[in-house]
């Protein structure tokens, strides 16, 4: 018998959490430390697959992807040793995409090769801006040619190559975005995600925005410009929007995060990581210890989870509207009605359908570009009514 989550996948996350610099915009769980003991990392990693893979046996991982922090930290063997672990505990797809996130610096780059010879296929680079002094208010340690040469150094070792871009950022205007995008898409393999520059409270950038003292931010209506014209150029460019911040050529999609919005299963490892797991038909959120340390002395005494919570019926329907109306795709109704035990309201869609917000009929739910930007807001219709 199928299981809900089959029509999404399956897929283990794997947290580094150490960074070489904090930057300030960044709310992940991130910790920057003076020594790593990596193969005690490599140990607990091993330990937490054995523990998922008793829990969750037969099942078929269609990706792998290191998140953090900063994985290009990491050592090659810690990295293979990880690759090999999961491969034992289940079975490999024999197509399986293995995400790294890189940062583009000399000493990350210097290992790639290494992470192809461990199994890694994808790299993820967080390259952010494509000039200097807007990097250093980023806080990142990186120049514009460093990147670029690391880029390139990504794109002959790994034939698929994604990377990360921020727009909307201090003094920026649409102009300089037009021509820092265009730059950018003569470089792109087959995938970019493109975040507009957001405040988190609890950063450095927060704290300075809360003292006024993050001065030239875009109006609001001139980010809404830049995110219209990232949609444009992107698309002249055969690299379109399949979800609201991510762009990709034909079949280049990142299969991890489609994963996520697909409102598959996958396995969170390492400090603070979330999963979404089935067992004997009901469906769990775990996650695991933030703290580094912690996280590491409770893997020691049987598990680094801090909590395992049931995701009840109707909460499932929620959390698959949140995730998959992400996607241009869209969403299955019929799989919503099962999960959510409930449809729309048929006003409420009536009325985001008159307002040009969403196309849909019995089968799908999707928004429309003039939706997109303002999902929030359709989000907040759809699962209040």
């Amino acid at each position: 018998m199928t299981e809900d989550w089959q029509q999404g996948g399956f897929g283990i996350y794997v947290h580094w959490p150490f960074c070489q610099s904090k930057c300030p915009y960044c709310d992940f769980n991130s910790h920057v430390t003076a020594s790593i003991d990596q193969d005690a990392w490599l140990e607990s990693y091993l330990a937490e697959i054995k523990r998922y893979s008793d829990l969750l046996p037969g099942r078929v991982v269609n990706s792998i992807f290191f998140g953090g922090g900063t994985p290009s930290l990491m050592q090659p063997h810690v990295v293979g040793g990880v690759i090999d672990a999961i491969g034992k505990g289940w079975t490999l797809a024999n197509d399986v995409e293995i995400t790294l996130e890189a940062n583009p610096g000399s000493v990350e780059a210097g290992r790639f090769l290494g992470y192809r010879e461990a199994g890694v296929n994808r790299i993820s680079m967080g390259i952010q801006a494509l000039n200097d002094p807007d990097l250093r208010r980023l806080g990142r340690l990186h120049s514009v040619s460093e990147a670029l040469q690391a880029f390139d150094v990504a794109r002959s070792t790994f034939s698929r190559v994604s990377f990360d871009l921020i727009y909307a950022r201090q003094d920026q205007t649409l102009a300089d975005w037009e021509a820092e995008l265009t730059r950018a898409l003569t470089y792109a393999v087959d995938h970019l995600s493109l975040y507009q520059l957001t405040i988190e409270q609890g950063t450095a950038f927060g704290d300075r925005y809360n003292r006024g003292l993050l001065k030239g931010l875009p109006a609001d209506d001139s980010a809404a410009d830049m995110y219209d014209l990232t949609q444009t150029i992107c698309a002249d460019h055969g690299m379109p929007a399949y979800e609201i911040s991510n762009h990709a050529g034909p079949g280049a999609q990142s299969r991890h995060n489609l994963i996520y919005w697909r409102y598959g299963d996958y396995v969170g490892i390492g400090p603070g990581a979330h999963g979404r797991i089935t067992v004997g038909g009901r469906k769990f959120a775990t996650e695991a210890h933030r703290a580094p340390g912690k996280w590491l002395a409770e893997v020691k005494n049987g598990s680094g989870d801090s909590a395992k919570n049931e995701v009840i019926g109707p909460e499932q329907g929620l959390e698959y509207l949140l995730m998959c109306l992400r996607l241009t795709e869209g969403l299955d109704r019929d799989r919503y009605r099962t999960l959510a035990q409930r449809d729309f309201a048929p006003d409420t869609l009536a009325e985001l359908r008159d307002m040009g917000m969403i196309v849909a009929d019995d089968q799908n739910l999707r928004l429309t570009e003039k939706g997109r930007p303002v999902l929030n807001a359709i989000l907040a219709e759809l699962a209040g009514d």
